[in-house]
């Protein structure tokens, strides 16, 4: 990890008591303890209306972009709604684009009331993929909210530890533009290329 790494989380829910708020807030302890500095960014504090194409981008918009482009990783959270992600993050993410995303560490966290929300992740990872940044393997869903969190903060053990080791590797891979060596290495002694 570079000494000055910054890692940036973005906050797909508007509840005040947001479970996805509070898992992303354990994330980022983890990522300073590891030695970076981090931002929550908090879209309940911004006016991003539906992309229009025909309508300039407010200054909210300008900000998130600047906010992100500055990050070393990026941590997108999201409740799941419907089996997908929500859409404050969806409007979100329409603001911006490669600038901010291509060859940037992303982490996934998707959080839900009842079960486990893969297909949450699984769609953030295809906007991941399609702004051609680089996703980490380690992905983390809570289920079962009202039993995972109490007073605001991620009481699961099992879960907790899952979203801790995410924002070490947000810390640990930052920065990534490339398979690491130890990739490569591993998958051309698997595969013969």
């Amino acid at each position: 990890m570079e000494p000055d790494t910054h890692v940036v989380a973005l906050c797909g829910s508007l509840r005040d008591e947001s479970g996805t708020r509070a898992a992303l807030g354990t994330a980022l302890d983890a990522a300073e303890a590891a030695g970076a500095t981090t931002t929550l960014v908090d879209l309940r504090t911004y006016d991003l209306p539906l992309v229009d194409a025909d309508e300039a981008s407010p200054a909210d918009a300008e900000s998130l972009r600047r906010t992100l482009r500055d990050a070393d990783a990026i941590l997108l959270g999201t409740p799941m709604y419907h089996g997908s992600y929500s859409s404050p993050l969806k409007t979100a993410l329409d603001y911006c684009g490669f600038e901010e995303f291509e060859d940037k560490t992303v982490g996934l966290l998707a959080v839900s009331g009842g079960r486990f929300p893969t297909s949450a992740l699984e769609h953030l990872r295809s906007v991941c993929r399609a702004l051609n940044a680089w996703t980490l393997p380690l992905e983390v869903g809570v289920s079962d909210a009202h039993s995972s969190f109490a007073d605001g903060e991620l009481t699961d053990p099992t879960a907790a530890e899952r979203v801790r080791r995410l924002g070490e590797h947000l810390v640990l891979f930052a920065g990534v533009e490339q398979y690491p060596e130890v990739a490569s290495a591993t998958i051309e002694s698997v595969t013969g290329f």
